[in-house]
Parts: C-alpha cells; structure tokens; sequence
C-alpha cells in the first residue's frame, strides 16, 4: 500500500515498476477501498463529466452570482478568443476560460467537483480538459491522469494543507495548480518524475499566497486566482516536460508551504480580514451585499 508521505516516493516507485504514477494510485485505492480499478474508473469519468458540464455551463452563461461580485467574465474570455484575440495562445487562453467558467459556476451555487477544493475547482478540469481537445486526448486518459492529481493530492494534504483557512491560497490554489501540472505532464506522455518537478515548479511559484476574500465570499479574487492557477500549472508542466528540473526537491516545497502556512497571520486565512478584503474597496462591497 502506498504512503502518500513523499510525492518522489510516488514517482520512484512508478519509475520502477515502469507504470505512471496513475496506475499506482489506481491500484493502491482499489485495494484500501476493497472496490474493483474499474468501479473506481466509472465513478472517475461521472466527475470528469461533471468537470466538463461546469466548464460549458459557465462558458455560455453571463450570469452573476447572488453577491453580484463575479459571473460572466469566462463569456467574455470565450468571446475574446472567438475574435482572434488571444495573446499567449490558444492552449492557454481556451485554459483560461475554462477556468474562470467553473469558478463562476462555483460562485453560482452550481455543481462542480471539489478539486481539491470548491475554490480552486477550476484549475485541474480547466487545463486537462483543454489539453484533451487541443490533442485529442481520450477520455481514458484525462480519467487516469486525474489518478495522478489526486495521488498528489492526497501527499499535500497530508504533509502540508488544502485548506486555505489552514495554510491561505498557496494551500488551496497552489495545490490544485502543482496537482494540475503533474497530471499535465503525465497526460502528455511525461515520466513521473517530471510529474514530480512540475508539481514542486507550481508550488513554488504561489509559495506565500494569502487567502483574502473579498465580504468573505469565495469569488474576489478567488474566481481569477483560478485562471492564474491553471495558467501556473501549464507553465510547471512545460517546464518540466522540456526536462527543466526543480532545485529545491517537491517534497521539501511541500513542507515549506506547511511552514509558511503556519506562519501566516489569521488575517491573511480566509477570515476576510486583511489583504485585500480589508481595502477600502472591499469594505464598501461587503457594506453593501450585507445591508
């Protein structure tokens, strides 16, 4: 049975067995859950399936949340990009859609798949769904490559936090952006251990995020800070993909997210009480839905 202590430990061990990461994770679950790969692969498609309704439903719809604060942004993305205006290409910008599309869907009280998070749900669907049209993946693959996220996954939570109450955004966004490349990296034909530097290049780069909801509601900045996650997740995973290593080894990234977390102060977690839920800004919107 697997550990989920290390993430290198995921991939030297896929190494050696000459298996993705996914098919240890797939295995390992199977047995702790004494449930069959394959049952466990039918309830995997049924949330990509859910991914990808949240992604349509919010790239079609201009609709704003209760608060008023976010909604049809993923439409005017979408409109962007329709009109030949995309600036980092189509990967990225169709990526970044998808993104703020199921954030917004989130912030309208519709259904997502919480991964690994209700607020960062955005970023792992955004960019493996974009990789499987702009490659024609098969859905067998994205469903094996969401194995991989949730491997990861499971190592974060349990060395360090996906809460952003716990450990602020660098735990909820950060994780989902360092799950989303590593399963980037191996939807694309990618070793383990590329998966491993991709995972620790996204952390690395949110390392310190504060989590600071504007009125204390999941959609300022939250809804962008997916975009910019799912963005971060591509970069990590073309980084790593063209053999580009981490210095720093992921787990130790893993570990310093932890301490950072615990240094922060509770302002910057979730309490909506400092960073940019305390601008003046910010406080007249929270006057204002809460009158």
């Amino acid at each position: 049975m697997i550990s989920y202590d290390s993430v290198q430990e995921l991939a030297d061990k896929a190494t050696k067995k000459g298996k993705p990461i996914s098919a240890l994770v797939l295995a390992d679950q199977a047995l702790q859950m004494e449930r069959s790969q394959q049952d466990l692969i039918e309830e995997m498609k049924k949330s990509l399936q859910v991914m990808a309704e949240a992604a349509s439903k919010g790239l079609n719809s201009g609709s704003k949340s209760a608060s008023g604060l976010s909604g049809g942004d993923a439409l005017k993305m979408k409109q962007a990009i329709r009109a030949g205006q995309s600036l980092g290409g189509m990967v990225l910008s169709e990526t970044l859609a998808k993104a703020l599309a199921i954030a917004e869907v989130n912030a309208c009280m519709g259904r997502i798949v919480a991964a690994p998070t209700a607020g960062s749900c955005g970023i792992i669907p955004a960019l493996l769904l974009t990789l499987k049209e702009a490659y024609d993946l098969t859905e067998e693959q994205v469903v094996m490559s969401l194995f991989t996220a949730a491997g990861l996954g499971m190592v974060i939570a349990k060395k360090a936090s996906i809460s952003g109450a716990e450990g602020g955004c660098q735990a909820e966004c950060g994780s989902a952006a360092a799950m989303a490349a590593a399963a980037a990296v191996e939807l694309m034909g990618g070793t383990p251990h590329m998966s491993a530097h991709a995972c620790a290049i996204a952390l690395k780069s949110v390392l310190g995020l504060v989590c600071d909801p504007v009125a204390g509601l999941v959609e300022v900045p939250c809804v962008k800070r997916n975009a910019s996650g799912a963005a971060s997740a591509l970069i990590a995973a073309e980084m790593a993909m063209a053999g580009i290593e981490s210095v720093i080894p992921v787990d130790e990234v893993i570990t310093v997210m932890k301490d950072i977390g615990d240094a922060m102060p509770k302002t910057l977690k979730e309490t909506a009480e400092g960073g940019l839920a305390d601008t003046p800004t910010a406080k007249k919107m929270a006057r204002e839905i809460f009158r």
